[in-house]
């Protein structure tokens, strides 16, 4: 079997000593771990892989993840759009860049075995392909859309971590701005640059170039230029 650039030796480790089940046990455990905030010990991370990965063949109605569906993902040969082409390294990006992990997880951990297995058992489709990842390098204006579109686009997008607009109300947590209110300090934080704009930053690159936060970033593919300016007409930016 293929092991999508994970640890042959870890898996070994698995499959001996712990009986003829340690692989469902294993992925089991993967699947708590994929559900919980607490796979990262860092206090300021608010984020689980469920937070932005739906694991069904399509994503619920009404919903609108920075990252794709992983089901069949144990198996595409390559992520993040070709950057990562080992399954592990393509969970360790998540891991240490947006659920603030201080460090990798070793190929033979516990949670790196049982995510791997988690992953296989929702993964049917061996010769499922990598998929598209398509990254907006230079932040720019896009057309405004139509305002209900966009409280939809909030609803599916956003709200998870950012909560009830103007209020933050069911926020995950406290560090996610609510919006739209937080635009109010950009001119004092980012002089001379539209608060649209800033949005439109954070959306596109996430956390990279410090701009973001920890928020990931939304490729075309998440989330089209439409959309986006959707969010923007009811956001009132």
């Amino acid at each position: 079997m293929r092991l999508a650039g994970w640890s042959v030796v870890a898996l070994a480790a698995l499959a001996t000593g712990c009986g003829d089940d340690a692989p469902v046990k294993a992925a089991e455990y993967g699947e708590v771990l994929f559900n919980d905030a607490r796979l990262s010990t860092s206090t300021f991370n608010s984020f689980s892989c469920a937070t932005c990965h739906a694991t069904t063949p399509t994503p619920a109605a009404g919903r609108l993840d920075s990252g794709y569906t992983l089901y069949d993902s144990a198996f595409r040969g390559s992520w993040w759009g070709g950057y990562e082409t080992r399954l592990l390294d393509a969970v360790n990006f998540c891991y240490v860049n947006f659920m603030r992990g201080v460090a990798p997880l070793p190929e033979d951990s516990p949670q790196s075995r049982a995510l791997y297995e988690y992953l296989v058992s929702i993964s049917p489709n061996r010769d499922a392909k990598p998929l598209p990842f398509t990254v907006v390098k230079d932040a720019a204006e896009v057309a405004r859309g139509d305002k209900a579109r966009g409280q939809e686009v909030y609803r599916a997008a956003c709200q998870v971590c950012h909560g009830e607009p103007h209020t933050g109300a069911g926020r995950n947590t406290e560090l996610a701005s609510v919006l739209p209110e937080v635009t109010r300090e950009y001119d004092e934080v980012f002089p001379g640059v539209p608060p649209s704009l800033v949005v439109i930053e954070k959306v596109r690159h996430g956390q990279f170039f410090g701009v973001g936060g920890n928020m990931p970033p939304y490729s075309l593919e998440a989330l089209s230029d439409a959309d986006l300016g959707a969010l923007l007409t009811f956001l009132e930016l």
